[in-house]
Parts: structure tokens; sequence; C-alpha cells
């Protein structure tokens, strides 16, 4: 099937009442005290625009009638299928097209896919609109995106009850840890589904906020599956750019550049000097100001230096610093010494960030003796179980 992304860029559109509405539902109103008795129907112009507040084209609004029926009337001289946001919004909410990403439990809206001459028909609880839409009869589309919708819900409840478990400052890498299974759940689905729509939905849902950061390869890898199916679609060109390798981290499978560090005792090396001689190389950006990077000196690397330096095994560590005291006091009390320590004392705005196209620590390259990196942000047991089963032991 063709997606037809340039077409939703017609400046205007033209609606005829005398056919069956395209869109109509009913609303359970039973809980909708704080709601407002609309709904809208919002269109998404772009892939940016997807799953976003205050950008997305109001096509449309319908009042709830008292036993919560809506209907939009049907949009002609547009051809499609067109991936589509339904909305509600509380009352004293002044923008209709403000899209909630907080909660899936009570999010505000809900993506659909809608082909001239259909009709669909939603119901949906007012108050817990995103997690309560059915459609009846769905085409493929819907109903995809209708799975989409309770695997996100699903995992996004074990993740809050995870969360609620940890607390603290040092429990940071645990916390992330806690993110990343619930996109993962979401990025399986991604990778898995021949939809279209259902998969960009799924990449923004993944990061409403559009951080991609710990997961560029994601990105990356649906860039290249949907490019080599839709290579002309606006959106997927759109979603080319968004994962260009040039504006993401290094990615598992490259090579790290020949990174020029200062060393802790004033001399110059650089990564191809270090690897030298080494099976395994642990680049790792740090701070002696972040509490997970601390605990992680004392509890993860230094272990792991004890057992596998003589191994092939070796860690330099970049810091984040722009006050040598506070870095040295920290290398010391940390035990950290054994292993060789580098900083511009620049910040977090230095070179070595800035090659590796980093924003966030605690992060790490794990790489073998030519530089490639084998895998990225590994941490705790993850971190002591790749090390051991790389050295064999």
């Amino acid at each position: 099937m063709k997606y037809f992304f340039g077409l939703l860029l017609i400046p205007f559109l033209l609606f005829s009442c005398s056919e069956q509405p395209m869109i109509s539902g009913d609303l359970d109103l039973s809980h909708g005290e704080e709601w407002k008795p609309m709904v809208y129907l919002i269109r998404p112009e772009n892939f940016t625009q997807l799953g976003q507040s205050f950008v997305g084209k109001i096509l449309d609004s319908s009042e709830v009638d008292d036993q919560g029926h809506f209907q939009f009337a049907t949009v002609t001289n547009v051809e499609g299928p067109n991936l589509l946001e339904v909305v509600v919004q509380k009352k004293g909410e002044q923008y209709a097209n403000r899209l909630e990403n907080e909660n899936p439990e009570t999010d505000n809206y809900f993506p659909v896919v809608w082909n001239p001459g259909e009709t669909l028909k939603l119901n949906a609880a007012i108050d817990r609109f995103q997690s309560s839409v059915i459609i009846e009869n769905p085409t493929t589309v819907n109903a995809t995106l209708l799975k989409l919708r309770d695997l996100k819900k699903n995992a996004f409840l074990k993740y809050q009850t995870t969360l609620g478990q940890l607390q603290g400052d040092e429990q940071l890498l645990e916390r992330e840890k806690a993110l990343y299974e619930y996109q993962s759940a979401l990025m399986r689905f991604a990778d898995a589904t021949k939809e279209l729509f259902p998969a960009l939905m799924t990449i923004k849902w993944v990061s409403p906020e559009g951080n991609y950061e710990r997961i560029p390869e994601f990105l990356v890898g649906q860039s290249r599956k949907w490019s080599a199916i839709f290579p002309n679609e606006s959106w997927v060109q759109e979603l080319a750019v968004l994962a260009d390798k040039e504006n993401l981290p290094i990615l598992i499978g490259d090579h790290i550049p020949n990174l020029q560090f200062p060393m802790l005792d004033g001399s110059e090396s650089n990564l191809k000097t270090i690897l030298e001689g080494q099976k395994l190389l642990v680049l790792d950006v740090w701070a002696s100001w972040c509490a997970p990077c601390r605990l992680e000196n004392r509890n993860v690397l230094l272990p792991l230096w004890k057992r596998y330096h003589d191994l092939g095994f070796q860690v330099i560590a970049y810091g984040l610093e722009s006050n040598r005291a506070a870095w040295e006091n920290a290398i010391e009390k940390d035990g950290a010494s054994p292993w060789l320590h580098t900083s511009h004392l620049e910040g977090d705005q230095n070179p070595v960030m800035d090659s590796l196209r980093i924003h966030t620590i605690p992060a790490n390259f794990i790489l073998d003796g030519s530089g490639k990196v084998l895998a990225k942000n590994l941490h705790g047991e993850a971190l002591v179980d790749f090390v051991a089963n790389y050295l064999g032991s």
C-alpha cells in the first residue's frame, strides 16, 4: 500500500455534510466533570508534529451531546491514508491541539488511520481516553495501533511500579534501566511490525521528547527499514534526517576516532596508543559530582580491573571536571587510581563529549583492540557479565 504523506500538505480541506461522518463515536461521560464536552480532530502535517502538542492542524471539532455522541464531517479532495489524532481536553485548556504524553492510562489523544470513503466508529471513556479507546471493526492498521496502545500501557505500568521502588541519586542507573526496559518493549514492536504508521507512532512514543541519545541504534534501524520500503515518502525522509549518524552518538559497530587525551599526570596520549596490546577497553565518561559514577568506580570498575587487567582489560576514565582538586580527590577516595584518567578540565563542554556526540553521564563505550564499539552504557552486573564473557573467565 502506498502512503501519500505529501498530500497532507494541502492548504485547505472541503467538508461534505451530506455524507456519512468520517469519524464518529460515543464517550462515557460518567467521570467527565473535569472535561470539556468536545472532541477535536488534529492532523500532524509532518513526522515531527506526530504526537506533539500545539503543532498539529485542527481539522474539525465536535460537541459531545448528552448521550456522549460526537461526529466529524467527511473530508473531501484528500487522498490517503491519513494519520490523524482524535483529542479531548480538560476544562480550562485553551489549546485544542495540546497532547498529553505523561501516562498512557490517562493521556488525552489516540492516533487513527483514515482513508477517504471510510467511516470510523470509536468508543472511549473521556477521562481515560487513550487507554480506553475501542474502534469498531478496525482495519488492519488501526488494529495494530490498538495493539501498540495495549503494549505501551502494560509496559508503562511495569515501569511506574519499578520507579516507585527506586529513590535517590544513587539509583539513577536502576531508573535508567527501568526506562530502557519500557522503551525496549516498544522498540521490539516497531522492529516487528509491517505497518508504517504504527511504527512511526512507536518511534515517537519511545521518546516523546525526541531524546534518542541512549538508543540511537533503534532510530537508525527504523530509518533503514522504512527507507528501503518507502524511500520517497516525506515522513520517512524526515526520519532519515533525524537518524543521520552524524547527529547521533557513535553507534555500536562503529570505530571511535583517535581521541586526544590530556592525562592526569600531565602527559598527552591518544586512544590508538592506549589500545595497543589491549583486548578490551572501557572508555568511561564520569564526573566527581556524579553519585552513580562514584558507586560504579568502587563496586564495578575496581573489581573488574583487578581481575582482568592482566588478561588485556583496561579502563580509561574521562572526567567532566573543572576543578582538578575535586577530580583527584574523587579518584583517590574511590580507589580508582589503578586505571587511566584524563580530563580537559573544561566541565561538560569538552572535545571528548563533542567527538562522542553525547550529553549524558554515566556513559561508557566498550571497545575491542581496534577501537570498535562492542557495546555501550553497560553498568553493574551487565558490564561484569560482558567482560567475563568476552575475556573468557
